[in-house]
């Protein structure tokens, strides 16, 4: 069974195939998963990488936490599980429960 980990601290340049790379020394990489800012494509400095067994996991937490990648002290830990978002709408408009954000209290309409 899959075991999901996070890979934090990343720098800009680490690209997907280099945790492939790097995680495959270790055990069998299942997937991996740059997360990257919507808008500018840009790295946002950390992964996710599904290792295809939990003894695999478990030995990459243990060899690749705090070891050096491109530059930067990586943090290896288990994911843990994604939280349920409260705004199904994920917007910022008022008709959708986002609010007044960055306006001072005050809406653009009064």
């Amino acid at each position: 069974m899959t075991k999901k980990l996070y890979v934090g601290n990343l720098s800009y340049a680490t690209t997907e195939s280099n945790l492939s790379e790097l995680f495959g020394a270790v055990g069998e990489v299942a997937s991996v998963s740059l997360i990257t800012d919507r808008s500018s494509g840009r790295s946002k400095g950390f992964a996710f990488v599904e290792m295809a067994e939990d003894s695999a996991a478990q030995e990459a937490i243990a060899q690749l936490n705090s070891k050096e990648l491109d530059g930067r002290e990586i943090s290896v830990a288990e994911a843990r599980p994604q939280k349920p978002r409260d705004n199904q709408y994920g917007g910022g408009r008022r008709e959708y429960g986002g609010g007044n954000r960055g306006r001072g209290g005050r809406s653009s309409r009064y």
